[in-house]
């Protein structure tokens, strides 16, 4: 059972992190690597190394990628992150 707690918290912390990269790369104030960086996660999370050795797959889906999702977004400018806080606090 704790384990399930542990991978909600986990889902409740990506999804805010793909809402906040969604929202970045539309942002007219987006870094230059935002796009490129984005793209490359993206290609890494369809890795077909998932498919070869499933296990690797689950740890790189449920612990790397989101590790590297969260890093990512710390590296974007704060106007961005503050500005989908206002964001998000003004649509609840």
């Amino acid at each position: 059972m704790p384990e399930m707690i542990r991978f909600f918290r986990l889902w409740r912390v990506a999804r805010q992190d793909l809402r906040l990269l969604w929202y970045a790369l539309w942002h007219p104030g987006r870094p230059v690597w935002l796009w490129p960086a984005a793209l490359v996660l993206s290609a890494y999370a369809i890795d077909p190394l998932n498919l070869a050795i499933p296990a690797l797959g689950l740890i790189d889906d449920f612990i790397l990628l989101p590790l590297a999702l969260h890093w990512m977004l710390k590296l974007l400018p704060l106007d961005i992150r503050v500005a989908y806080a206002r964001r998000s606090l003004a649509r609840s």
